[in-house]
């Protein structure tokens, strides 16, 4: 985003707007905690109201405003259709191609004529916005919602509300500051965050020491179908409906299951299929270590993308078929895989 870009962003915002920010569907920590985020910075000025596609998991509904703040387009239809059709200002968050919205909101939101802003981190993002800050090297929307900030020198006017958010954003999408996109930059971005009133604790425990017994009951049941393709460094998790049925699934409740398949040693490669009936699609998490590309994987042959390290695609098949047509893949990629976290 140029010098240029923000100073007619700050032209914008310097008179009252109507305006709605939109996270991707299925929204995840970083979705919804760049969104509230941004919601607490213009709603100071601007009649803002986030219009997500739908439903985000328990462990999120405790972040403040969310209940005020938040319309869900599939629940909430003319409230949020009449949001968007006053609006002056669409921010899109944390995701950079409108299917990504599922196919009824996204023929709405084409709709719109005013002034798109993405902030997005994924690769290869779609030519959708008059303005975009796209950084791939980021490790969260949230910590873009930050530097969008610093840009509009508004930093301090972080609260604690805001700080909030945006740690909860940063912290989920690194894997509690795990991953490689981890920095410098973000643990100087977060001791920020902590001093303008993010309660890094607090958060901890809201976020990841909530589980319904269900939740934990599935998560075993994960772990027993756990496989491993030992060729291909590769290991892999599927629940079918009937398991999630059993143990009662909520949304959220597979977050990060996939982590545990990738943590096993000399795994460098890990996926779950999890499968929808409502849908009739078979969900897919992939991660990998090192350099396999799980973003050109999951473009190649599952309808997806995301990250090189992160990304997520879908299949019509079957659970079996799915799983599969996963495992006659691997031998293609058997180099890449034995290579990936090779110095």
């Amino acid at each position: 985003m140029t010098n240029n870009e923000i100073s007619e962003i700050k032209d914008l915002l310097s008179t009252p707007q109507n305006i709605v920010i939109i996270p991707h569907k299925n929204p995840d920590g970083d979705a919804i905690g760049s969104s509230l985020a941004l919601y607490h910075f213009l709603n100071k000025s601007h009649d803002v109201t986030i219009v997500s596609p739908n439903d985000y998991p328990e462990f999120l509904k405790w972040l403040p405003s969310e209940k005020s703040a938040i319309r869900f387009f599939d629940k909430q239809n003319k409230q949020s259709k009449k949001a968007l059709e006053n609006a002056s200002i669409v921010f899109l968050l944390d995701f950079n191609s409108l299917h990504r919205l599922g196919s009824d909101m996204e023929k709405t939101v084409e709709k719109f004529d005013g002034t798109f802003i993405m902030i997005d981190h994924h690769q290869q993002p779609d030519d959708i916005a008059k303005y975009i800050y796209s950084d791939t090297s980021i490790c969260s929307t949230c910590q873009m919602v930050y530097h969008f900030l610093e840009k509009l020198d508004a930093v301090n006017k972080i609260d604690a509300n805001i700080a909030t958010c945006l740690y909860v954003g940063i912290m989920t999408d690194t894997g509690s500051f795990r991953f490689p996109s981890t920095t410098s930059i973000t643990h100087k971005i977060i001791a920020d965050l902590i001093d303008k009133g993010a309660n890094n604790a607090q958060i901890h425990n809201n976020v990841y020491d909530v589980n319904s017994y269900g939740r934990l009951q599935l998560l075993g049941r994960a772990l027993s179908n756990l496989k491993v393709e030992p060729e291909y460094r590769t290991a892999y998790i599927t629940l079918s409906q009937a398991e999630l049925d059993a143990f009662n699934f909520q949304k959220g409740d597979t977050e990060g299951v996939v982590n545990y398949a990738l943590s096993l040693d000399g795994i460098v490669f890990a996926a779950i299929f999890i499968e929808d009936v409502e849908q009739k699609i078979i969900k897919m998490s992939l991660r990998s270590k090192g350099s396999f590309s799980v973003n050109q994987f999951a473009r190649n042959h599952f309808n997806g993308g995301g990250h090189d390290n992160a990304a997520g695609g879908r299949s019509e098949m079957s659970l079996e078929e799915t799983v599969n047509n996963f495992i006659s893949l691997l031998p293609t990629y058997k180099t890449e895989l034995i290579q990936s976290d090779e110095a």
